[in-house]
């Protein structure tokens, strides 16, 4: 007996028992790419307001002694992820990109906190 996805032995199919609810949905995935920087203020659960990044053209670099420096980003070297998004200049965690100082890498999610924070690794 050759068994169809989603059928039961005798034929039947499997019916969903619910509609997936409003908190059960995924969220828009939103791409950061390199550009004049802009942001979004999102409304989230129970009226907490999260601010989250569209685009950016800076980055809080954080050097070897401590200090943290806002730099202006040139382009996008290499990603880990996904080696499509550096050819599209998208800003993803992970990232190393190419600033006014040197190489820096990622270490926060820009699409999440509408910000991007890097440290120096050249």
């Amino acid at each position: 007996m050759v068994t169809r996805k989603g059928r039961k032995v005798t034929g039947g199919k499997y019916r969903a028992q619910r509609k997936i609810r409003k908190y059960e949905k995924q969220g828009l995935q939103r791409k950061v790419k390199l550009g004049e920087t802009k942001r979004k203020t999102l409304r989230m659960r129970g009226g907490k307001k999260k601010t989250v990044l569209l685009q950016a053209n800076t980055a809080n670099v954080t050097m070897k002694d401590g200090k943290t420096k806002v730099v202006k980003i040139l382009k996008v070297i290499e990603t880990p992820s996904n080696r499509f998004w550096a050819r599209a200049n998208i800003l993803v965690k992970g990232a190393i990109i190419e600033t006014e100082i040197g190489k820096a890498k990622i270490t926060n999610r820009p699409s999440q906190e509408g910000t991007v924070n890097a440290v120096l690794i050249e």
